[in-house]
């Protein structure tokens, strides 16, 4: 009798436990709403100051017309680093157009004086996403298609090509390339073969596999990731094996593994961690720059790693790649060795570091080898996002040495958005932007994480 009303009770308590989810959510969305509200006559004042200083310096300013002016199409423009690149193509006298998802046509970025012109698509799953982007390049005369995609568009950028291609270069790799790089497993087994050195990595698409695997003499302890991008279990580094056996089971059967949605069962190196982007034209690095990494990265310092550097050149050379291409990598504590971890075949937002380069247009249009890699400038800044600094100093007011460290990037660093000579995309994307996306979210409540100032979006559960 007991048992049977146990079970009768569960749906009620679950509607019960969903509502306050929502309610909970609704609280946390209006709080955010409120604090961008409070904030905005600051961030107005700044946007004005910035673009009486703008106009007042513009005649003074130098902007060398490109010898060969091309139009350049971005993809992605809610990100940050999409902003980044649509200065440094105009910085270098070309035409920029930006395009984004019908979602986001609200971006702050299109605000941008670097874009020329703004378009929103269908999206990249579409059947129509071709054909738009198709006659966007015909319509604007496009030269060069560069995609700052995520990781579920990258697909459909390396897919777009065959359509693209006959009437503009595409800074992307191909379907069969990108399938290669973007599946940790492969990739792997490609730089396996090439000598470079990967951890140890076993393929899963059973959680039994894990649960029979034999780990006695392993040396190192096991992570599991999943091969499809997840936004959410993606930073669980949960150690296996567990305690126990039982434990070992329970864990991974809690997990979506399947056929369908292969995980990578990886050898846990811990070390330092580098994130890296290169951008590659037949199999050489025209561009690269690598920083140090974390779980949330939304702070940006080049650091010079020349084995790092070489590892990737070895690898676009063999592979004879063409594009833009990120590489995880970790210095183990242990023997001090160099391993790569993942490929992501795409923009990372550590181009931001580029900011005061003049040469990053070259980079991605010179159809010869540049005589030397294209690597951010001494002078260059560490850059951050604001908002992310902010939260993090308020959360650890606990501690001394922490706020002191936050305050010391914010005054060392640079924000990635706010730009003196281009300050509106700055006051769009914080009080335009985000909060139309929080309002968005209270007329059609869905449970968010996190906003993400870097790639404007809310980080929402089984979102885009």
């Amino acid at each position: 009798m007991l048992e049977t009303i146990s079970v009768a009770a569960m749906p009620s308590e679950q509607k019960i436990n969903a509502g306050n989810r929502r309610f909970q959510t609704a609280l946390k969305t209006i709080a955010t709403l409120t604090l961008l509200l409070l904030v905005m006559p600051l961030n107005l004042t700044l946007t004005i100051i910035a673009l009486l200083r703008a106009i007042l310096t513009k005649p003074f300013q130098s902007r060398s017309p490109a010898t060969n002016p091309q139009t350049i199409l971005i993809s992605g423009g809610k990100m940050t680093k999409a902003l980044q690149l649509a200065r440094s193509f105009h910085k270098a006298g070309h035409r920029v157009i930006l395009v984004e998802t019908e979602k986001y046509w609200l971006t702050g970025h299109r605000y941008s004086w670097a874009v020329d012109r703004f378009y929103t698509v269908p999206n990249p799953q579409t059947e129509e996403y071709p054909q738009a982007l198709l006659k966007i390049v015909q319509q604007e005369g496009v030269n060069v298609y560069v995609p700052v995609c995520s990781p579920v568009a990258s697909y459909y950028d390396a897919e777009v090509q065959s359509v693209l291609s006959p009437h503009c270069t595409v800074m992307h790799v191909d379907v069969e390339m990108l399938q290669r790089l973007d599946d940790k497993y492969t990739f792997a087994a490609a730089a396996e073969a090439l000598g470079l050195r990967v951890p140890k990595s076993y393929l899963i698409t059973n959680p039994q596999q894990v649960i029979d695997f034999d780990f006695t003499g392993a040396q190192r302890k096991y992570i599991i990731k999943s091969i499809p991008y997840d936004s959410i279990r993606r930073l669980d580094l949960t150690k296996l094996p567990c305690e126990t056996p039982a434990e070992t089971a329970t864990f991974v059967n809690s997990l979506p593994i399947s056929e369908s949605k292969p995980w990578i069962m990886q050898e846990y190196i811990p070390g330092q961690e580098f994130c890296t982007h290169s951008t590659i034209r037949d199999g050489h690095v025209q561009l690269h720059c690598c920083c140090e990494s974390s779980a949330f990265q939304v702070n940006y310092e080049n650091v010079d790693r020349p084995d790092i550097e070489n590892w990737i050149r070895l690898f676009a050379k063999s592979l004879n790649l063409t594009g833009q291409v990120s590489f995880d990598f970790i210095q183990a504590a242990d023997d001090g060795e160099i391993y790569a971890i993942e490929c992501n075949p795409r923009t990372h937002s550590a181009i931001t570091m580029f900011y005061n380069h003049p040469d990053v247009a070259k980079a991605y249009l010179d159809r010869e080898s540049l005589p030397q890699t294209v690597q951010p400038l001494a002078s260059s800044r560490p850059t951050y996002w604001i908002y992310h600094e902010i939260w993090r100093l308020v959360t650890n007011l606990s501690s001394p040495k922490l706020v002191s460290e936050r305050l010391q990037i914010i005054a060392q660093g640079k924000d990635a958005i706010f730009d003196w000579n281009d300050p509106l995309p700055f006051l769009m994307v914080h009080h335009w932007q985000i909060p139309l996306l929080l309002w968005g979210n209270l007329q059609k409540p869905k449970e968010w994480i996190r906003i993400d100032f870097n790639i404007g979006k809310l980080v929402e559960i089984g979102g885009d």
